[in-house]
C-alpha cells in the first residue's frame, strides 16, 4: 500500500501563510513527480504546483510568486508554503504523487486533501 497523508490546512487571514505537508509512506521504492492540486466548492480540481524527484518545479499562474513547493526524497515529504493568501486561494489541497512501488508498479496516488480557507 501507498499512502499520502496532508496537514498544515486552516483558516487564515488574506495576506496571511499557510505551510501544508504531505507524507508518503507504505511500499515504496521511487517517487517521481509529486504536486498539490485544489478544488474549491462547484469547481474542477487544478494542479497548483509540481516538483520532479530532481527538484524542478512548475506553477499555476494564479500562485506564482506566492507560492513555493519543496520535497525533501529522505523523507518522503512535500511541502507547500503559501504566502500572501487570498480568499480565491479557498480549496481543499490535495497531495499528488506517481509512486513506484516495491512490486514494480508507477501508480497515480492522492490524499485524502486539507481544507484552506481564506477569509476576514
Amino acid at each position: 500500500q501507498v499512502q499520502l497523508v496532508e496537514s498544515g490546512g486552516g483558516l487564515v487571514q488574506p495576506g496571511g501563510s499557510l505551510r501544508l505537508a504531505c507524507a508518503a509512506s507504505g511500499s515504496i521504492f521511487k517517487i517521481n513527480a509529486m504536486g498539490w492540486y485544489r478544488q474549491a466548492p462547484g469547481k474542477q480540481r487544478e494542479l497548483v504546483a509540481a516538483i520532479t524527484s530532481g527538484g524542478s518545479t512548475n506553477y499555476a499562474d494564479s500562485v506564482k510568486g506566492r507560492f513555493t513547493i519543496s520535497r525533501d526524497n529522505a523523507k518522503n515529504t512535500m511541502y507547500l508554503q503559501m504566502n500572501s493568501l487570498k480568499p480565491e486561494d479557498t480549496a481543499v489541497f490535495y497531495c499528488n504523487a506517481d509512486v513506484l512501488t516495491v512490486v514494480g508498479f508507477y501508480g497515480d496516488y492522492w490524499g485524502q486533501g486539507t481544507q484552506v480557507t481564506v477569509s476576514s
